[in-house]
């Protein structure tokens, strides 16, 4: 395992992270047990991953605790967040509160090293930063996390206004955020400011279904190409991203994905969701693996820097 340092909190971090939600949620999400859910996080942490980032809404949060109920609690990094609750028109500081307490107990421990405010529209930003970031400081003083953090709502945010400006704010000590091969915008309107700040960064959304349903990609770059978003030959092409795929590049689409966003400056972690354990081992490999080549990288860039939106299809949430 790679480990770096996560901005300024000092934590020393895996470069992959270990994301409990996602479309397989451990694998809870496809009908596996919680044993088994546990078997992958217990597989997780064999290979050096030591951040794992879970949510309240996720559902994951005991099988975490589960997991890591004879680790030494200093040998893991662990997130996870608070929504807002759905159908209210904000967040609320006693939601939240009460949020944070509920993690602690399922999760079976006094603190977590990283709490953060989840999927912030641009709207509700504000209100995050004046009312509710000033009450979670002082449940910090009380000793219930280390680091606060925030995290973007992709799909509703495509420009990243939000974090732009959270990341210049001097608040936040970590953001969690989308970047993927066909979604490159936060090249310019995040990351330096990251890096400015020494805010570390947690990446989602590396791969998502596009990247791992043929028939999906086909079908997004045939409609891309209609629309004189890219070029025509994307569109007729069977698969439009193969040219990535050759001796010196990258051994799937999947490794590819990975590959790019790992080396990208700026990102510190790469968080990845699987419910299966050979899934998770080719995972880890792929983020370990070097750059892809710079003409690759190039060409991605060219083809796919000015798109937005694209790729950022969310799972079902689960309310707790």
């Amino acid at each position: 395992m790679h480990y770096t340092t996560l901005g300024r909190t000092g934590l020393r971090v895996s470069v992959a992270g270990l994301g409990c939600g996602g479309f397989s949620r451990l694998g809870l999400g496809t009908g596996h047990s919680a044993e088994h859910a546990v078997r992958i996080i217990r597989e997780a942490l064999d290979l050096g991953v030591n951040l794992i980032d879970t949510a309240a809404v996720y559902g994951t949060e005991d099988v975490v605790g589960t997991a890591l109920r004879d680790v030494p609690r200093d040998s893991v990094v662990v997130c996870t967040k608070a929504s807002k609750p759905a159908g209210e028109p904000a967040f609320s500081v006693d939601k939240v509160i009460q949020s944070l307490d509920a993690s602690l107990g399922r999760l079976g421990l006094d603190y977590v090293d990283v709490f953060q405010l989840h999927a912030v529209p641009p709207a509700a930003y504000e209100h995050v930063r004046e009312v509710i970031a000033p009450a979670l400081l002082r449940e910090r003083e009380r000793g219930k996390f280390r680091f606060l953090g925030i995290t973007e709502t992709a799909p509703n945010d495509p420009e990243q206004v939000m974090l732009n400006r959270a990341a210049q704010d001097g608040l936040w000590d970590t953001a969690m955020l989308a970047f993927h091969l066909m979604d490159q915008v936060a090249r310019g309107q995040v990351f330096p400011h990251t890096l400015a700040n020494r805010i570390g960064t947690l990446m989602m959304f590396a791969v998502r279904s596009i990247f791992a349903r043929p028939a999906q990609l086909a079908s997004t770059m045939r409609d891309l190409a209609k629309a004189g978003q890219v070029p025509a030959w994307l569109g007729e092409a069977d698969e439009p991203l193969a040219f990535l795929i050759h001796h010196e590049g990258a051994s799937s689409l999947t490794d590819a994905a990975y590959r790019y966003v790992r080396h990208e400056p700026g990102v510190d972690v790469v968080l990845f969701g699987t419910g299966e354990v050979e899934h998770l081992r080719s995972n880890v490999a792929s983020i370990l693996k070097p750059p892809l080549p710079a003409g690759d990288r190039a060409k991605l860039q060219d083809l796919f820097s000015h798109l937005r939106g694209v790729g950022l299809e969310v799972p079902p949430a689960r309310v707790r």
